[in-house]
């Protein structure tokens, strides 16, 4: 009798957990690709692209685009992301608009551009995330591009 009770306890101690792994399992997950320009529409070949989650903010993936520029993300949950292009110096030189992806859903196209003066300078990490995420939170959309314009307004 005891074996028996032993047993149902652990039974009914472990189908929980099963059955939320098994419906975690279960769920589609989405995917974003796209590519990354210079606003001249050079390729950005080899440059470090980041996917960011606007609702946390944290980074969701980290992936190097091809030699044609080409980027992409897989494995990921229902939310809302922004795509980053980092230059060599780890500075934020581009960032796609807001990227929806519903469970399962496959976005293509996503295009991100950095300006031929961001490329080599550019805004600190800081900064670019703080700016992107206020703009995500604010529904603002549309690709952005920062230019590093130091001349004064007076010229």
């Amino acid at each position: 009798m005891r074996r028996i009770l032993a047993a149902a306890v652990v039974l009914a101690l472990t189908l929980p957990s099963y059955s939320a792994a098994a419906a975690k399992a279960g769920q589609a997950t989405g995917s974003i690709s796209g590519t990354a320009t210079s606003n001249g529409g050079q390729t950005l070949a080899n440059y470090t692209v980041q996917l960011r989650n606007t609702a946390t903010g944290q980074l969701a993936g980290t992936t190097t685009s091809s030699s044609a520029g080409t980027f992409g993300f897989t494995g990921l949950e229902a939310g809302n992301y922004v795509v980053e292009v980092v230059n060599a110096a780890g500075q934020i030189v581009g960032t796609s608009a807001a990227v929806t992806v519903a469970a399962g859903a496959a976005i293509t196209g996503v295009a991100v551009a950095a300006t031929a003066a961001t490329v080599a300078g550019g805004l600190s990490t800081a900064a670019i995330i703080t700016i992107t995420t206020l703009a995500a939170a604010g529904g603002i959309a549309g690709a952005v591009a920062i230019a590093n314009n130091s001349s004064s307004p007076s010229r």
